[in-house]
């Protein structure tokens, strides 16, 4: 009675998994998505602000305004929207990395190699995208200290928080492959 059960409750968790899998997908898709539109938005607006309206920058993407940074310095202004961009798009590309690793993982057999440098290259590219955001504030700083105000969250923080925490999570695969392939052999 007792192991079956424990074969029952077993296979209810593994399709619970299954499921916070998928939705997991779901939402690493919707939120590519709109991390694609974020960079495509802001880049169609800058384009539109230098040669058409320079009027829009007061409206970038869900009210940015960067037209005093437009009047100050056209250079300053393009330095700073393409820190934008960048972080936009390497942040759609974390999800995208996402999405690949949640396509390759596997319930029965979750620690394989190529999650776990998966995991690895999403660490990587979350410090990357965190010192970019970390360097743009800084930049952002210096500008407000020129009378400029810019009111841009970078998010480099939590972007480095969880670029350390990834690392751990990828130290932990790698040991979790190792120990799994330690395993299969003395089977």
């Amino acid at each position: 009675m007792s192991y079956r059960y424990s074969l029952i409750n077993n296979s209810n968790q593994t399709m619970k998994t299954k499921q916070i899998l998928e939705l997991m997908k779901v939402g690493s898709w919707i939120i590519f998505i709109g991390f694609c539109i974020k960079a495509g938005a802001i880049l169609f607006s800058t384009v539109i602000s230098l040669y058409v309206n320079p009027e829009s920058a007061q409206n970038l993407y869900l009210g940015l305004d960067l037209s005093s940074l437009l009047t100050y310095s056209q250079q300053s202004y393009l330095f700073l929207i393409s820190f934008i961009i960048a972080i936009a798009v390497l942040q759609a590309y974390l999800f995208w990395l996402l999405i690949h690793t949640l396509s390759k993982v596997s319930v029965d057999h979750p620690f394989t190699e190529e999650v776990a440098k998966m995991i690895s290259q999403i660490a990587y590219y979350a410090l990357v995208t965190g010192i970019i955001a970390f360097v743009a504030d800084k930049y952002e700083s210096w500008l407000s200290k020129k009378g400029l105000s810019i009111s841009q969250d970078w998010g480099a923080t939590e972007l480095l928080f969880m670029a350390g925490v990834l690392f751990i999570i990828a130290f932990v695969f790698k040991r979790g492959v190792e120990l799994q392939q330690e395993n299969d052999l003395t089977v």
